[in-house]
């Protein structure tokens, strides 16, 4: 009885599923995607497909092209503008508000994924890289305690991984934004101004990349 009450809803987990194929880039920017494809590829039925389908299109991360095909959007040099202006000003202050709820086990286990998003970056594993560099920021957010502020942190996020994962593909691991370092020594040094200007900076070259992939060609 226990585990069948902790058991996740299958709505819940196919709307999960299909948010990550889309947060780590799984499904191309402008390239549909048939329903029944989706259905097959998440190994779950019409309805919880549908749902998971409803609920991204409201948060933007998919558009619906018929009755039997989604896409995800494609970046514009517009939408990138905008994300980019609200990134820069809710990631750098949930980095700030969690910086005095840090912990060094928290610290620790930050560092840990950071050691992830390396090794990645190393090898060229672009999934390893898009599923580390997120957990790591995500991490450090939720310590935050500031659900509105992670709430549009995540919705940006399914606007950005797309394209960034585009963007990394074209230009390999000079593509591949990271500066958890100087994050991290900010961490470290009880620093809350020093780890939101590193977060800044990390998001700002990543901005910076999709925004030189849009100027030669689209993403």
């Amino acid at each position: 009885m226990d585990g069948d009450r902790r058991k996740i809803p299958t709505h819940e987990l196919t709307y999960a599923r299909l948010r990550d194929m889309v947060l780590f880039g799984r499904l191309a920017p402008g390239q549909p995607v048939t329903i029944q494809g989706l259905i097959q590829d998440l190994d779950a039925g019409m309805t919880p497909v549908r749902e998971a389908i409803r609920r991204l299109i409201a948060e933007g991360a998919l558009l619906l092209q018929d009755n039997r095909r989604v896409a995800v959007p494609q970046m514009t040099p517009g939408m990138l503008d905008e994300v980019a202006f609200v990134r820069l000003a809710v990631e750098p202050r949930l980095a700030e508000m969690a910086a005095a709820r840090l912990t060094p086990a928290l610290i620790d286990r930050l560092e840990a994924l950071d050691g992830r998003v390396d090794v990645a970056i190393r090898t060229g594993d672009i999934p390893a890289y898009l599923e580390a560099n997120h957990a790591f920021h995500f991490t450090l957010y939720e310590v935050s305690q500031a659900p509105v502020l992670l709430d549009i942190a995540r919705s940006l996020w399914l606007r950005a991984g797309p394209s960034l994962r585009e963007v990394i593909g074209r230009y390999g691991k000079a593509g591949l934004p990271d500066r958890h370092h100087e994050a991290l020594a900010a961490m470290r040094a009880g620093d809350a101004a020093a780890l939101a200007a590193a977060l800044a900076q990390d998001i700002q070259q990543g901005v910076d990349q999709v925004r030189l992939a849009l100027a030669e060609g689209g993403v």
